[in-house]
């Protein structure tokens, strides 16, 4: 399941995480991932709906938080990245997008 979150705003920041990370904090050298609560926690939603949510949301001109291998995965197959586009840290893959 993901987890997602919608911060409104001027531009809307559309927070997505796997529920298996939330509270979970990763470093790798300067780089970081604090996958707190308060940010990533709201809507728990199915891979189609992350997806179409997604989908609705870029063309909203918003932008995005993704962490997570399910995260990711549908954040590629709703065209919001590409594979080029993911980082990771400690393993955990990652994506910011500003549209």
């Amino acid at each position: 399941m993901i987890y997602v979150k919608i911060h409104r705003s001027y531009r809307n920041v559309v927070a997505v995480c796997d529920s298996d990370l939330i509270g979970k904090k990763f470093k790798e050298g300067i780089k970081q991932l604090d996958l707190r609560e308060s940010f990533y926690k709201d809507k728990i939603l199915g891979e189609e709906e992350a997806i179409s949510l997604m989908q609705i949301q870029s063309k909203e001109d918003s932008t995005f938080n993704i962490i997570g291998p399910k995260s990711i995965s549908c954040a590629v197959e709703a065209g919001i990245i590409s594979e080029n586009s993911i980082g990771r840290i400690m393993g955990i893959p990652y994506a910011l997008v500003l549209l």
